[in-house]
């Protein structure tokens, strides 16, 4: 019951931090059978708390030892039916008490449970993978050692941000294809052998690999980000862009868009790196021209639309939002204080640790915003008796969604109305914008293009040097 209630206070945690969460590929989770769950680990303590309230199955986690002297997360962690882990790099662990580990995880999987392993081993801000931990790969073969009648799966599941550490942006949690664990028998030592070892975590890596976006260089990822917005905004009068909102809002997609021009960028940053100098000049002319007009990227599609359209969403999406501005103002001067003593905590206990920004902030808004509704109610209390304390605790939360609603409602409309006007004053202007992006999206689909065209020649290549050559007949 309390593992229930946890997890639901989590989600709606999670509801509120991010303003858009997709969770794609959930065929490939079996709802029973001993399964391994693999994950990237770019967010912190944000990362496990994703698998645990969007996996359809009870999971337990592989924690690090420390976090369970940690006071409250300690305890959120033995809740949640952690594994304390010991690596060498902590100080005080004894390694050897991973023996205890390995056989907890292992009767765990025997009786068709879940185990969530981060295999890169620690959080972190990187652009790609780290180089794996083979923990995951001893614990599957171990258990299939023991019990060559168990079927045992691992899945990989990639964790994707288009901003960490800030407040109300997206994620994506994707869930790959499952890897089935063969059975192989334990050496002399008790153990799986090493070269089985390492084949399966390169198949774990090979499989996360898919799962997440992996960049050589932090200049490339930031490039792809950039050109990933351009290339999938939908403008007014494109003829070849997504028509439904689900399409454009999809973070799969940008992913895979982003997945494309990584790959092109790596391709031409060996042939030709003065071409993506080129285009990243041009990206930025581009990006420059919309802030000198005060118009970002996805208002550009508000012309595209109707006087009636724009009309019914003022009616039915922006004034009622307005209705409920002096519930909005409230939620805002109530709650404000606990917001900004959230960023600060974290920012100060973070330092430049980007990696675990969003955790502390999550935890530390988790504690500030019920002690404000406290307060409140106390105030209320002095006021009204018991009746206003009733009214806090309802108000207080509601006043705090409304004015989240009202101030992302809003934006979203002024933002919308500044496009509208850019269009109607400088359409010549405007036209040009549609143009030049029109070009920027060409650009990136011939470099994905090339560098996608360049593998399928060289693998073709490598295949026929590769083939068996025909056997000679005998024709006598």
């Amino acid at each position: 019951m309390v593992r229930r209630m946890l997890v639901a206070v989590l989600t709606l945690a999670l509801r509120v931090f991010f303003r858009r969460i997709e969770v794609k590929g959930l065929k490939h989770v079996s709802r029973e059978g001993a399964t391994i769950f693999v994950l990237n680990h770019p967010n912190g303590l944000v990362d496990p708390v994703f698998l645990l309230c969007y996996a359809p199955r009870r999971v337990s986690f592989l924690a690090k030892a420390p976090i369970f002297s940690m006071p409250v997360i300690g305890w959120l962690a033995r809740t949640l039916e952690a594994i304390p882990v010991y690596r060498r790099q902590d100080e005080g662990s004894d390694v050897s008490r991973n023996l205890e580990t390995f056989a907890h995880a292992r009767q765990l999987l025997k009786r068709g449970g879940t185990l969530a392993i981060c295999p890169e081993g620690v959080s972190h801000s990187d652009t790609k993978l780290r180089p794996l931990k083979t923990g995951a790969a001893r614990i599957a073969l171990g258990v299939v050692a023991e019990d060559s009648r168990l079927e045992l799966k691992i899945i990989p599941a990639g964790l994707y941000y288009t901003a960490k550490t800030a407040f109300r942006s997206a994620a994506l949690l994707r869930f790959g294809e499952p890897i089935k664990v063969e059975h192989v028998a334990f050496n002399a030592d008790g153990e799986p052998p090493a070269e089985a070892v390492h084949a399966l975590s390169a198949r774990i890596e090979r499989a996360l690999h898919d799962v997440t976006l992996n960049a050589e260089h932090e200049q490339a990822l930031a490039i792809s980000k950039r050109a990933e917005r351009i290339f999938s905004a939908r403008a007014a009068g494109d003829e070849d862009g997504d028509s439904t909102a689900d399409a454009l809002k999809s973070l799969t997609r940008e992913v895979e868009l982003q997945r494309r021009f990584l790959a092109g960028y790596a391709f031409h940053f060996e042939r030709s790196p003065e071409r993506l100098a080129e285009l990243e000049a041009r990206i930025h002319r581009y990006e420059e021209q919309l802030r000198q007009v005060g118009v970002d990227l996805e208002d550009m599609s508000a012309p595209a639309a109707s006087p009636g359209a724009i009309a019914r969403y003022f009616f039915t999406r922006v004034l009622p939002v307005l209705y409920w501005f002096p519930l909005a103002l409230f939620g805002i001067a109530v709650h404000y204080p606990a917001y900004k003593l959230a960023g600060a905590v974290a920012v100060a206990v973070a330092r430049r640790s980007d990696d675990i920004i969003s955790t502390i902030k999550l935890i530390a808004a988790m504690l500030l915003f019920p002690l404000t509704w406290g307060a409140l109610a106390g105030v209320f209390f002095y006021l009204l008796g018991w009746p206003g304390v009733v009214l806090a605790l309802v108000v207080a939360p509601v006043s705090a969604y409304v004015a989240l609603l009202f101030f992302e409602r809003l934006d979203d409309f002024v933002g919308g109305a500044r496009a509208i006007r850019f269009y109607m004053t400088r359409r010549w202007f405007f036209k040009e914008l549609l143009v030049e992006r029109k070009r920027l999206r060409e650009e990136m689909i011939a470099l994905g293009e090339e560098a996608a065209a360049a593998t399928d020649a060289t693998a073709a290549a490598a295949a026929v040097v590769v083939m068996p050559a025909e056997p000679t007949r005998n024709t006598i």
